[in-house]
């Protein structure tokens, strides 16, 4: 199936085709249709399927049939997400599919001075992407309303509430025409997102295109037992291989990911960190400095690196193991997308092996294990104090005994990895 097999106008899809895109994802194979007819939709779909392009695509076509100028613009849609890189991320897609169409987008993100993105809806703007917190700081302000939105997108649903958005997103609903349509996406659907989609939805029709929680199975994946202490050391004995240009590295702490930084500069590898502690412009420049390679290791937080979008993406190193289930997936959907290549490795001490049998469990899968000659795990049972005993979701706080390695890293030698299945 091509493109031009879905019924989009001209204008778009000569976007679409000039951004070198000709056949389109199962989600938006499966989702555009819908869409173009009006109906509500309830997407289920992992990160990295291309569901930004599924629900843009659609809503540009819709929105051109009647347009404004100037000032008189309306807000004709909306589209709600959790972090200001994914808000970043739409924005730019909407422009890029977009820029024939002849539609005004803006983006809405806090951490940065409200002027600008005021000045932006003064002048008129038929779509608006959004974090829940400016918006409704700038509505509390008069300087926007939703009133005429016809199109309404709840993107991630699942990590909205994960970051406590629920009130937001509701006081949102409240104020929305009734009548409207609503499309509504979620990499996950437990019970409280099928309960929070029933409040937004009206007679939708379910576009999953993956099981739920399931990894991209092109994505190769491999498992390394490592001490806590040597993980920087196998972190750069893998950084040797010179097939890595770049790689996205994951912590599950701002302080972790600062540190890891660290370690890699004063080994002059090119690295930045992206979390919430960072300002917007310092977060914006370490993404734009990754994606044009000047940057070879961008390490983030979860929270961060949810809207990250790199073309290209082969390796994601999980430096941490998460200890909720569902981010081993958004994590390792940041490569392999879009039915692209990528390899995942992950370093797993002793207190993380529970995180991983959880994770095996919820993808219903054995994640095969690398041999690691240089940095076998030693410490088995590492001595936990009364306070990490009872703070295991402590979000990796806690500091066990560092353990050096007995083996020397080998100068110039890349890692042999050798795969095999973890019958454990």
């Amino acid at each position: 199936m091509l493109f031009r097999s879905l019924n989009i106008i001209e204008p778009i899809l000569k976007a679409v085709e000039e951004e070198g895109y000709t056949i389109p994802t199962p989600i938006q194979a499966e989702a555009i249709p819908i869409i173009l007819q009006g109906t509500d939709l309830l997407g289920c779909a992992q990160t990295g399927t291309g569901k930004t392009a599924a629900f843009a695509i659609p809503i540009l076509q819709l929105l051109s049939s009647n347009k404004s100028f100037g000032k008189n613009k309306k807000i004709r849609s909306l589209i709600v997400t959790p972090t200001r890189e994914l808000a970043i991320q739409i924005e730019e897609s909407f422009k890029a599919y977009g820029r024939h169409a002849g539609l005004t987008c803006t983006v809405l993100f806090g951490g940065v001075g409200q002027k600008p993105q005021t000045e932006a809806l003064r002048k008129g703007v038929d779509i608006l992407v959004a974090t829940p917190g400016r918006l409704l700081d700038l509505m509390n302000q008069g300087f926007l309303t939703l009133r005429d939105v016809e199109i309404f997108v709840l993107d991630e649903a699942d990590r909205m509430l994960d970051m406590g958005f629920i009130h937001d997103v509701k006081k949102l609903i409240a104020v929305l025409p009734k009548n409207r349509q609503s499309l509504f996406f979620s990499a996950t659907m437990p019970p409280d997102i099928v309960k929070l989609a029933n409040t937004i939805l009206h007679n939708p029709v379910k576009v999953s295109v993956t099981p739920d929680s399931s990894t991209v199975e092109i994505i190769q994946q491999s498992l390394f037992f490592v001490d806590k202490g040597n993980k920087s050391a196998l972190l750069l004995e893998i950084l040797k291989n010179p097939k890595i240009k770049t790689v996205l590295v994951f912590t599950r702490t701002k302080h972790g990911a600062n540190t890891v930084v660290k370690t890699l500069l004063k080994h002059d590898i090119a690295a930045e960190a992206i979390h919430g502690n960072k300002a917007q412009t310092a977060r914006q420049r370490a993404l734009a400095n990754f994606k044009d390679q000047t940057t070879r290791v961008l390490v983030a937080t979860d929270i961060a690196a949810r809207g990250i979008d790199v073309d290209d993406l082969q390796y994601v190193i999980n430096y941490e193991i998460p200890n909720i289930p569902e981010t081993y997936v958004h994590r390792i959907g940041r490569t392999g997308r879009a039915g692209a290549e990528g390899t995942a490795y992950s370093f797993c001490d002793a207190e993380e092996k529970e995180f991983i049998r959880d994770i095996e469990k919820l993808i219903n899968k054995k994640i095969p294990v690398a041999e690691n000659p240089l940095f076998p795990l030693v410490d088995h049972n590492p001595i936990k104090t009364p306070k990490q005993q009872q703070g295991r979701g402590n979000m990796g706080h806690s500091r066990p005994k560092q353990v050096v390695a007995r083996t020397p890293v080998a100068a110039a030698r890349t890692p042999r990895i050798l795969i095999r299945r973890n019958k454990g």
